[in-house]
């Protein structure tokens, strides 16, 4: 994927699309509710061209914005509606205030829900 340039009067500005995924990655990861990124199942892979598939979230830059795929663990006692509603605002903003690129999609996929056991051990089958 091609790093993302604009040119200015002083010279250019280049910001590479690992740049994106970070600060999506921590935007996603400090909202409550979430217990962790999921990986992308594979036969979804492919869909957009870049991003961390590994970490749950796929980047597609085009000429009409971003568009991005999010995958997340959520917490038991999370409102699962809610959350997906606060990752989309969340993210959009963080990627137009830091990085100045309109967002043309935030798709997020609630892959899981974390329930912890009284021990504080997941339970078998569940995220870790």
């Amino acid at each position: 994927m091609d790093d993302l340039r604009s040119a200015t009067g002083q010279g250019k500005v280049t910001v590479a699309p690992s740049v994106i995924t970070t600060i999506v990655r921590l935007t996603v990861l400090e909202q409550e509710g979430v217990h962790q990124l999921a990986p992308v199942p594979r036969p979804m892979r492919g869909l957009l061209t870049g991003g961390r598939a590994d970490e749950g979230i796929l980047l597609g830059i085009g000429d009409d914005g971003v568009s991005l795929e999010l995958h997340v663990v959520a917490e038991a006692n999370a409102n699962m509606l809610q959350l997906g509603g606060t990752l989309q605002t969340e993210v959009t903003r963080a990627i137009e205030e830091m990085v100045g690129l309109p967002v043309k999609s935030v798709d997020v996929y609630i892959d899981d829900v974390f329930l912890p056991t009284d021990a504080g051990n997941p339970s078998p089958g569940q995220a870790e």
